[in-house]
């Protein structure tokens, strides 16, 4: 196949494209879920093993996907066109194209709800009014607010307004020019805040806890949650890497971008640990608090610190970089299929499925509020309505499919000559290395975090141990 060109446009350099790709892996998963995930699993030991997964897992689907992508130089939809008819495969195989555009709309119709969370608690903790409050009125002022669908659906409003705004302007010079602003910045800002932790009394206990491993302190389930966020956190099976992707110049190494933007994405889940546990031993707050540990338990620990005003809206807006970096990943994949298919401006593409994002994100804003319901999801109760739906889909079925297909399109449909093409890096070791992992292990890897995700996994190991 000849070399394709995008009509989009191309990064300018190879540092564009790891700042992209790395702000789109870069997000709320980094500095929201990860430290709450890494405290309800004991802390090193629970690292430790998330690295290995980021290697295994993680670093074969993202060079698979940036593949792809390359390769088809369109949207996710038409790249899959081009290359199922170069690979002479079924055309089932285009509905990976679809999943990952889909994905990606339904993902940021509820990624901009709590990314607008992040925006609200800027000016709340500015303004003072977390200062000196109690465990029950920090909750008490959380509830109000998630409770309250005109406040959830006015910042999901601006939220999606910052996000169009720069995916209309292009790549260079709206997706390019947003990333080397927003990803300096939020390392700036997450540095500062690791400074502000050290100087806390318990910087100390907080390094101990998330770099020393104690394995008795994580379980299976421990495990496959590692393994799962390894593979989520770097933004694979949503359309994005590859979108991102099909804008890289050819030439530039795969491989080494790839590795460059895991070990970015790390560094940032790492640094986000390093300013959050001192933060809550030195404050006697409990790592494991889950989910509310952003939003409810560190503003106690803001409201009773010196300068904690200054600092915890750092952090916030810390959070709001980090989610639109994620953000503008989300609709690329959509609106670059609008303008090749429907012959639109991407100002019109982008305003167009900006709004449909939104709409369909005002479910999520009433999933907080008294329309929300609760179901049974394998055993586990779920009470937020569409809010919960939408994450189960997208995160245990979509994303992981996604991710599976594209490592098995990429090392057993597409030809090997096509593949050593664009990963160009000869058909040594390193191209063996990765052939392996990604026909054989990751496979294998990717499908056990599907059934984790549903609930299957942990039952059937308990049958097994159970019979000894």
């Amino acid at each position: 196949m000849s070399e394709r060109v995008s009509i989009h446009g191309m990064w300018s350099s190879r540092l564009a494209f790891v700042l992209a790709a790395a702000g789109s892996a870069i997000g709320l998963g980094n500095i929201w879920k990860f430290p709450y995930i890494t405290g309800e699993n004991g802390g090193g030991a629970f690292v430790l093993v998330y690295l290995l997964c980021v290697a295994v897992v993680g670093l074969p689907v993202m060079m698979s996907e940036i593949l792809i992508g390359r390769r088809g130089r369109e949207s996710p939809i038409n790249t899959m066109h081009h290359l199922v008819a170069e690979a002479q495969r079924p055309r089932l195989w285009v509905l990976l194209g679809w999943s990952g555009v889909v994905a990606g709309i339904l993902i940021m119709s509820y990624y901009s709800v709590i990314a607008g969370w992040a925006m609200a608690y800027v000016f709340k903790t500015a303004s003072g009014t977390l200062t000196g409050q109690t465990a029950e009125g920090i909750a008490s002022i959380f509830g109000g607010f998630v409770a309250s669908p005109e406040k959830l659906l006015a910042w999901h409003t601006i939220f999606m307004v910052m996000n169009t705004i720069v995916v209309s302007r292009g790549v260079r010079s709206g997706l390019e020019q947003a990333v080397r602003f927003m990803m300096p910045a939020l390392l700036v800002l997450l540095l500062v805040m690791v400074g502000y932790a050290y100087n806390t009394p318990s910087f100390e206990r907080g390094l101990e806890f998330l770099f020393t491993p104690d394995f008795s302190k994580i379980s299976t389930g421990g495990v496959l949650t590692a393994m799962g966020h390894a593979f989520f956190t770097l933004s694979l099976g949503m359309g994005a890497i590859m979108m991102y992707g099909s804008y890289l110049p050819k030439g530039t190494s795969i491989a080494a971008t790839s590795i460059a933007i895991a070990l970015m994405d790390t560094l940032v889940a790492l640094l986000a640990g390093m300013a959050i546990f001192p933060l809550v031993f030195a404050n006697n707050l409990v790592p494991s608090a889950g989910p509310g540990l952003i939003f409810q338990t560190l503003p106690i620990a803001f409201g009773h610190m010196p300068y904690g005003s200054l600092f915890g809206s750092l952090f916030f807006i810390l959070l709001v970089f980090a989610a639109w970096t994620s953000g503008i990943s989300l609709i690329e994949p959509a609106v670059a299929w609008l303008v090749e298919n429907r012959s639109m401006s991407r100002v019109k593409a982008a305003t167009g499925v900006g709004i449909l994002t939104w709409f369909v994100g005002i479910a999520t804003v009433l999933s907080f509020s008294e329309w929300a319901f609760s179901f049974n999801f394998f055993g586990e109760m779920k009470s937020s309505g569409v809010f919960d739906v939408l994450d189960i889909l997208t995160a245990n079925f979509m994303l992981p499919l996604g991710g599976l297909a594209m490592a098995v399109f990429a090392s057993r449909c597409m030809s090997r000559a096509s593949v050593v093409d664009e990963l160009d890096m000869g058909d040594g070791i390193l191209f063996r290395a990765w052939y392996v992992l990604t026909r054989h292990v990751t496979p294998v890897a990717v499908g056990i975090v599907f059934l984790h995700g549903l609930g299957i996994v942990q039952p059937v190991i308990e049958f097994v141990r159970g019979l000894f």
